[in-house]
């Protein structure tokens, strides 16, 4: 579409990707290589909002400016991901209705009904992850894990769980430390050998003087 008239609306989800530029310079560079440098960028527009709901028209207001100003220079509205406009198939055919051209940069050859699939598909995948969550959520509280206000709960046990794992450990390796004191092995002679010998620490990785120290604070407890 050589020598076009384009407006571009670019749009992150939170207002922290706001702030942060976060996603937004991968679609200024996209619409960039799109335009080529030979179309005219008559204006752009950059949104914080969620892409959430069928009224998302109401709720964006410069996604409604960027259209007010594809009518008055007869521009058409320039975006790098078609869900990066809505992910909602009742908005797209909405938008669609209102009579501006517009073109998905991921998408440029898509016709009206290809964009309408597309949002179909979108919102399908977006509501299958929805159910994902609340399927793990419902199989951790079937497993006892308490959530939202019981969180403080939920970490007293996984810390309760770490001290055993950790005594656990211990334990099994006191027979270890014994015998390298038996052989009058000073503590960093101790690492020295644990490592020599390929024993591993709780994570799994090679021993260090406060690792050792650690141990056997746990054995003298």
């Amino acid at each position: 579409m050589a020598n076009a008239r384009f407006v571009a609306y670019y749009r992150v989800s939170t207002q922290q990707q706001g702030r942060s530029g976060l996603g937004l310079d991968a679609q200024r560079a996209a619409v960039g290589t799109y335009l080529g440098g030979h179309d005219e960028l008559v204006e752009d527009f950059v949104e914080v909002e969620t892409g959430k709901g069928a009224n998302a028209l109401e709720r964006r207001p410069m996604l409604r400016a960027a259209l007010d100003s594809c009518k008055k220079h007869s521009a058409t509205l320039l975006i790098a991901k078609l869900d990066r406009l809505a992910r909602n198939i009742h908005f797209v055919s909405g938008l669609i209705e209102v009579g501006c051209d517009f073109v998905a940069v991921d998408m440029p050859q898509a016709n009206k009904v290809m964009l309408q699939m597309h949002a179909v598909m979108a919102e399908y995948e977006r509501d299958q992850i929805s159910a994902r969550t609340k399927a793990a959520l419902a199989a951790a509280k079937a497993r006892g894990v308490k959530l939202g206000v019981a969180g403080p709960a939920n970490l007293r046990q996984n810390i309760e769980q770490r001290k055993r794992a950790a005594s656990d450990f211990a334990t099994r390796l006191s027979g270890v430390l014994s015998a390298f004191r038996a052989d009058g092995l000073s503590q960093r002679a101790m690492v020295a050998q644990l490592n020599t010998l390929e024993i591993r620490t709780a994570k799994g990785g090679e021993w260090s003087l406060i690792q050792l120290q650690r141990v056997i604070a746990l054995l003298r407890k």
